[in-house]
């Protein structure tokens, strides 16, 4: 039994972890994609939650890491999601899926300010106003881009932040960049970052219809690379697609390494989520195979968790490691890297300390943006959240 802090019982405890297990779902110019190998140039500005944090170093990442919390940035969150960090330390824009808001923190004061509500949202089970990133132009464009579930699918759109607006409105209307992802109860994706090459990638479920993972002409079960304007980014592996991995159930963690090489978290169904390395064009298995399998057409995560023990959602690049969230498992997992190898055996921090975990973002000098989701509906929320906390790692 994980006996958290701020549980109300014991036995809300325990129905939490009940809620999570099974099928851990979350809950329940031409530019050529970043080299696998390294060498290309430098993360583009405002790339958010996705972007690599620290100079690239040849040494490798301390086998024993540790991670503490220094502080508690901002509390009494509803469903927090996504969340997006503003150049000059401007805060953090911060998503709630349930209410479909936007509303930023102010990380030294914890002041929220509701920015605006995007319209066309639709929540219901794991869908809403989910993943966030900025433009790579955004000090001059000040676009703001968003994954959301509408009413018939899930979809990205953008729009105009200015904070000279009053609080409330300082959104503009949503322009939609790319629609027709499959939405469903389940297995919405929702994360969304601009990677080294100033590409859009997008994370997708498949929605609770398996045979969309494996169905190049579907976008459910993918990851997506697209130009700021939606249309496939030039170098995609297949031809007039935005299709640039497949074979995925849930994907919810996006990030890049120091060498800018991708990798992504997924939920598995009964036995094994997993946390890979991503190559353009490669097939990750769903659900012919979940975890490690003894087949050539797939590739193998780099690593693996019995689905009580993660429930990844999303993920981050600091200190030489993959820092990523957990939901059912209620923790905060380290994988070190090697390349695109596990450099050691994953640890876990903050075990069953704060509850189920959403999202991490790099904040540099070793530090991260650490959200919990205890009023997602899966949780058992109490005094306080859900929180931001500000986490120092090595």
């Amino acid at each position: 039994m994980i006996v958290r802090r701020h549980a109300v019982t014991a036995v809300l405890a325990a129905t939490a972890l009940l809620l999570t297990a099974g099928c851990t779902s979350d809950d329940p110019g031409a530019a050529s994609p970043p080299s696998t190998t390294g060498g290309a140039t430098g993360p583009s500005p405002g790339a958010g939650s996705g972007s690599p944090s620290g100079p690239a170093s040849d040494a490798p990442p301390p086998a024993k890491g540790s991670a503490d919390v220094v502080r508690t940035v901002a509390e009494g969150l509803d469903s927090p999601w996504g969340v997006a960090p503003v150049p000059g330390d401007g805060g953090l824009l911060v998503s709630s899926r349930d209410e479909a808001t936007i509303s930023l923190i102010d990380t030294g004061t914890g002041q929220r300010t509701e920015v605006g509500e995007v319209p066309g949202v639709a929540p219901a089970g794991e869908g809403g106003l989910m993943g966030l990133a900025l433009s790579p132009d955004f000090a001059s464009d000040r676009m703001i881009y968003a994954y959301f579930t509408s009413t018939g699918d899930n979809r990205v759109v953008r729009m105009l932040y200015d904070p000279e607006e009053p609080a409330g409105q300082q959104l503009g209307a949503p322009d939609t960049v790319f629609r027709g992802i499959p939405k469903g109860l389940t297995h919405n994706g929702g994360r969304i970052a601009f990677g080294p090459d100033r590409m859009l990638y997008v994370a997708t479920g498949e929605a609770g219809d398996t045979g969309l993972s494996q169905q190049r002409d579907s976008l459910g079960g993918k990851i997506l690379r697209m130009t700021p304007e939606g249309e496939p980014a030039p170098g995609n592996p297949f031809p007039d697609s935005t299709v640039y991995t497949l074979g995925h159930r849930n994907v919810q963690g996006l990030a890049w390494d120091a060498e800018q090489r991708l990798f992504a978290a997924e939920f598995g169904q009964d036995t094994w989520d997993e946390l890979n390395a991503i190559e353009p064009g490669a097939n990750y298995g769903w659900p012919e195979v979940e975890g490690e399998a003894d087949d050539s057409r797939f590739r193998n995560p780099l690593a693996q968790w019995g689905t009580d023990d993660a429930s990844p959602s999303g993920i981050a690049f600091a200190e030489g490691s993959i820092w990523m969230a957990g939901l059912g498992g209620e923790r905060l997992w380290r994988i070190p890297l090697d390349g695109t190898e596990a450099a050691a055996e994953p640890q876990s921090f903050l075990e069953g300390e704060y509850g189920r975990l959403r999202t991490v973002v790099a904040a540099g000098d070793g530090r991260l943006w650490v959200v919990t989701s205890e009023t997602d509906g899966r949780g058992s929320p109490g005094e306080g959240d859900d929180r931001i906390l500000e986490v120092k790692v090595r």
